[in-house]
């Protein structure tokens, strides 16, 4: 069984501008993400972006939006020598339509566990929010919580 680390998106690898960020120019990755991730790297962590886009639903943006971003943080951490092993994002929103796998929901956290083989005891949810800490705890996984735009080094150097 291996260890990961599970990341939320907006606040904790990109910056939190208070309203949603699926513009690529307006998409710029944390001072602390390359460090930190590369010290997670080296310490076994599979590295998995857990994120809730529920502006998709809501029809403020495309997949195609939120994917671009993706791509974005995706070559900046290539560029820096760090592979994510996946994405995993909601497109649904709670007021448009029913889902399993918006957080606090664990789903998106689940299925990454068993296609990676992720053993919950050893592994870490990062969040800037409440429902990230409620997915963790449902999915078994050891909930960090930071603060938005916090930075997240100081916390992968705790980590075993």
């Amino acid at each position: 069984m291996r260890k990961a680390l599970f990341l939320d998106r907006d606040g904790v690898l990109n910056k939190e501008v208070g309203r949603y960020t699926f513009k690529p120019e307006e998409f710029e990755v944390l001072p602390e993400v390359v460090p930190a991730l590369k010290l997670a790297r080296t310490k076994g962590y599979l590295l998995i972006v857990i994120s809730n886009q529920g502006g998709i639903a809501r029809g403020e943006f495309t997949k195609k939006d939120v994917e671009a971003c993706h791509t974005k943080l995706t070559e900046h951490l290539l560029a820096n020598g760090i592979e994510l092993d996946e994405v995993y994002y909601c497109p649904h929103y709670d007021g448009v339509g029913k889902c399993l796998c918006r957080k606090p929901g664990s789903l998106m956290l689940e299925k990454a566990m068993a296609r990676f083989s992720v053993n919950a005891d050893n592994s870490y949810f990062i969040g800037d929010s409440p429902r990230d800490q409620v997915a963790a705890l449902n999915a078994g996984v050891h909930p960090v919580a930071v603060q938005s735009n916090e930075g997240i080094l100081k916390f992968v150097q705790q980590l075993p």
